[in-house]
């Protein structure tokens, strides 16, 4: 399965893919993205199955991205990791067509509990 990991952080899309393949996810084959305008080039060049993104990023925020590759009827799987998961950002996830918002700080768990029922 190709996924896209994209955050602006380099220590944080290490955490994240860390996790992921402490959640069992190790088969993965991962690409990272430095920001939406990043990830963007690289799901329109390399078609992922599953998109992970931060929403805060410099260039195209991670809502942006969503919504430009939606925009594209690009409807690649999309979910988001960051550091903040209000209801207003969950909810805006949710209209733009994300499949979950997990909030940092997360664990192996969470990924796991979020995505199994996903894959199934």
């Amino acid at each position: 399965m190709k996924v896209v990991v994209a955050d602006d952080s380099r220590v944080m899309r290490q955490i994240v893919i860390r996790t992921l393949r402490q959640a069992g996810y190790d088969w993965w084959d991962i690409e990272e993205a430095e920001n939406g305008a990043d990830a963007l080039t690289k799901i329109r060049a390399n078609e992922p199955d599953f998109v992970l993104s931060d929403w805060n990023m410099p260039e195209m925020t991670g809502i942006e991205l969503l919504r430009s590759l939606r925009g594209e009827g690009n409807e690649t799987p999309f979910a988001f990791v960051t550091s903040e998961g209000s209801d207003q950002m969950r909810e805006m996830a949710e209209q733009a067509g994300a499949l979950f918002l997990i909030a940092k700080p997360f664990t192996a768990d969470t990924f796991r509990d979020t995505i199994d029922p996903l894959l199934a």
